[in-house]
């Protein structure tokens, strides 16, 4: 499967980036994240349950980024085994691009999925695939945007994010 887009968010390529690079932001954004550790500076373990049509699957996968040139973007590629529903393999090119204040991210991906999950057939995979990155990137973009202004008298939104949106 072989997927592209890109998504204007509106923060600067360096809060963007940086967001890719936060565990907490992956896991906030990542649909049904369990956990994501960051093992080494290049290296993450993760976890997550994900429902491809009538098959449901916890994942535990590593994630390996290279490529690296802050804050214009890298590679991602890793691999998960889903027990007996399987195992997905793949990668994606993120290119960050500045746009005024906001940036463009454009990313291609590549995957590939083997076991029960490969049986549902190719569209059921790409339409769930294109699904789950588009729940991606709008939690994204929401986590990692301009958070509103608090009306006076109101706490400030909690979490580090709302400050760098406004850079």
């Amino acid at each position: 499967m072989d997927m592209n887009d890109s998504q204007r968010i509106e923060a600067s390529r360096e809060v963007v980036f940086a967001a890719l690079n936060d565990t907490e932001v992956l896991k906030a954004c990542i649909p049904g994240c369990e956990e994501v550790i960051k093992t080494s500076e290049t290296e993450m373990e993760a976890k997550v349950v994900l429902k491809i049509g009538p098959v449901k699957a916890s994942f535990s996968g590593k994630v390996t980024l290279s490529n690296i040139d802050p804050p214009n973007g890298y590679t991602i590629s890793g691999e998960g085994q889903g027990g007996v529903a399987g195992h997905a393999r793949g990668g994606a090119d993120v290119r960050l691009e500045a746009d005024g204040d906001a940036t463009i991210l454009h990313y291609t991906v590549k995957a590939e999925v083997g076991g029960k999950i490969a049986q549902l057939g190719s569209r059921l995979i790409d339409s769930t695939a294109k699904k789950l990155a588009s729940e991606f990137f709008e939690k994204f973009a929401a986590v990692v945007g301009p958070q509103p202004e608090p009306v006076e008298g109101e706490e400030k939104p909690k979490g580090k994010w709302w400050k760098l949106g406004k850079a």
